[in-house]
């Protein structure tokens, strides 16, 4: 990337920047999704066993779970985790022809779970069954990850609501957390489909986003 920018310039080099973020966004989710032959190497992801992890306890403390990410992908590899985990869920994305179905089931309390697509769940669905949101990736433009949480704050809730966002620490969810922050116009521009028209990096924001992070100290 680094190479092409300086090559190419920084204007003619934003499909490549942006490419580049995509992928290091979705190895954060799961590296399967990243269609590469050395992050097919890797099977294991920190954030879908964190999941799997919270999920149950959840569900057994009776939570109605409504769970968000941008990548259908990423969903589809949650509902076959979930098929294994013997844990009911319904699913609505881009795809979905009867969205009044899995509405429903959730609704009635069929299933205590619902996986949702950003731009299905974006708006137009009244979900007050739910008392729990996860955010599993990190929606960049705050304004949509609002939207998607006000799924749960409709006319009619009458609890109160939790929200979990999974942001891989030492990662770029947390550097872009941060820059978006300081420069949301950027920020909120990164995930548009005309973002290569759009969104204008300067040098500064690239070290921002793929300088190397301080290490972090884990626990042993």
């Amino acid at each position: 990337m680094r190479a092409a920018v300086n090559s190419q310039g920084l204007a003619r080099s934003h499909i490549i920047v942006l490419d580049a973020l995509l992928k290091l966004r979705q190895v954060c989710c799961d590296p399967r999704l990243v269609k590469l032959e050395k992050a097919a190497r890797v099977k294991e992801s920190a954030k879908l066993e964190l999941l799997l992890a919270m999920l149950p306890e959840l569900i057994e403390e009776g939570r109605r779970v409504l769970l968000f990410s941008q990548f259908t992908g990423m969903l589809e590899l949650i509902a076959a985790a979930l098929d294994k985990a013997a844990i009911p869920y319904v699913t609505l994305t881009g795809d979905t022809t009867d969205r009044a179905t899995p509405v429903q089931r959730f609704q009635r309390g069929e299933v205590p779970l619902f996986l949702i697509s950003l731009k299905a769940g974006g708006v137009g669905l009244n979900l007050t069954a739910a008392d729990t949101v996860i955010h599993y990736d990190p929606w960049w433009n705050p304004a949509a990850e609002n939207q998607a949480t006000d799924r749960a704050h409709r006319l009619g809730q009458d609890k109160p609501v939790f929200v979990y966002k999974l942001i891989a620490a030492g990662s770029i969810e947390e550097k872009i957390v941060r820059l978006q922050e300081k420069k949301a116009a950027l920020a909120d521009s990164i995930l548009s489909e005309d973002a290569a028209e759009t969104v204008k990096f300067s040098d500064d924001d690239l070290d921002a986003l793929f300088a190397p992070m301080p290490e972090i100290a884990r626990a042993g």
